[in-house]
């Protein structure tokens, strides 16, 4: 027997990520990819050229303006102010620019604040369905995780649920809002409620329970939904954020994360933030993101298209059979199986072509999500590709 191998830690979060793992490379989608003619609806990477004021930006600041330009780059000060600024501009909130930590994406947000919060043994509660990195990323820090379904009824926080899993080793949740993948906008009403059990557990426990925010979809909200932040309901709440979906260039990877003005202790907490930044991998975007942060800051897809490409599949696929909610934000829908074995309807539409993601991939086994990153082309080339999939599992029905 061999004296080599991963870490016990490690082989933990192998496990953990298993499923996706397998899927990324052994699924029909992944010995299939970038085939001519294929429908992907599989993950939100864009679909479409990027946006022309994005590639002008990069082009612009990519020339040095002083010696330094490509130096090492932390949480540069014009980065900080120009995001307060902008928080101040769309939320009406005064963050402190010295209160902005910049990070290279969500995903290094959510490992730098859950260091920086965290001892190894304590507990972080994520709700599920999750992002697929929720748990490992938890089990990374050495802390456990411990998952809480949502309501399958509404898709809402189950705030008895949350409650009852409270221990006094709780010391954060994660919470994402507008839901990857439900669509859910969390209410006012059940932000307030959280609010106040949290707090309530917090005395209880002696130390706080502090909210951290993803709200990498926060700005992609359809039919004139309003955003209600955690951050404005809950004081020990980080806000955490990726420029990645608004701006679609997940590959381009510039986030923060924001501690609102209302939270006490952010003296203590921001050391605690900065070194976490510098341990985790020098945790910050680099040089050119950080100085074309003016521009890009200012920019978005078209949300109005998202909603219009939204607008025609919800019911086209309702008319088809399936059975789907309707989501109040981000790029995904959430789709009931056919087939009580998700994976099994996935390999039946890639039969046709089009190729979704999984439900068992993501702790929501009996459905399967498809992003709506697509172009237009993509999704009426598709359509056909859903009527016959879903075709066929009813005529197998009656025979």
């Amino acid at each position: 027997m061999s004296m080599n191998g991963p870490s016990k830690r490690m082989s933990d979060i192998l496990q953990i990520m298993a499923p996706v793992v397998d899927f990324i490379t052994n699924s029909e989608w992944s010995r299939r990819l970038g085939e001519p003619g294929l429908s992907d609806f599989m993950v939100g990477n864009p679909q479409e050229w990027p946006l022309p004021e994005f590639t002008a930006a990069l082009k612009k600041w990519a020339e040095p303006q002083n010696k330094d330009w490509f130096a090492y780059k932390e949480n540069e000060p014009a980065s900080r102010a120009i995001i307060a600024e902008s928080l101040q501009r769309q939320r009406g909130v005064a963050f402190e620019p010295n209160d902005i930590f910049m990070t290279t994406c969500l995903f290094s947000a959510l490992s730098v604040s859950i260091a920086a919060v965290t001892d190894p043994g304590d507990e972080v509660i994520f709700v599920s369905p999750p992002w697929f990195f929720y748990e490992a990323i938890i089990a990374a820090a050495g802390d456990v995780p411990v998952r809480v379904r949502c309501n399958r009824e509404t898709f809402d926080l189950d705030l008895k649920a949350i409650e009852a899993v409270i221990t006094p080793r709780t010391r954060a949740i994660i919470i994402s809002s507008p839901n990857n993948p439900t669509g859910r906008i969390y209410p006012p009403e059940t932000l307030e409620r959280l609010a106040s059990l949290l707090e309530a557990a917090s005395q209880r426990n002696g130390r706080a329970i502090y909210i951290l925010s993803d709200e990498a979809y926060s700005h992609i909200l359809y039919d004139g939904n309003h955003y209600p932040s955690p951050t404005g309901y809950y004081p020990n709440s980080l806000l955490l954020y990726t420029y990645g979906k608004t701006l679609l260039t997940p590959g381009q990877r510039i986030g923060y994360i924001a501690l609102p003005p209302v939270m006490q202790g952010r003296d203590d907490l921001r050391p605690a933030i900065f070194a976490s930044q510098l341990v985790n991998g020098f945790a910050f975007p680099n040089a050119l993101l950080q100085h074309a942060l003016p521009d890009i800051d200012v920019l978005s897809i078209d949300i109005a298209h998202l909603q219009a490409k939204r607008d025609r599949m919800v019911p086209e696929s309702r008319k088809m059979g399936y059975d789907l909610q309707t989501p109040e934000g981000t790029f995904y829908l959430l789709v009931k199986s056919p087939l009580a074995v998700d994976m099994a309807f996935c390999d039946l539409l890639a039969k046709h072509d089009v190729f979704c993601l999984p439900g068992a991939v993501f702790e929501m086994p009996g459905y399967f999500r498809i992003s709506l990153t697509a172009s237009d082309e993509m999704i009426e080339r598709a359509l056909p590709g859903f009527a016959a999939a879903i075709g066929a599992q009813k005529e197998a029905v009656r025979d």
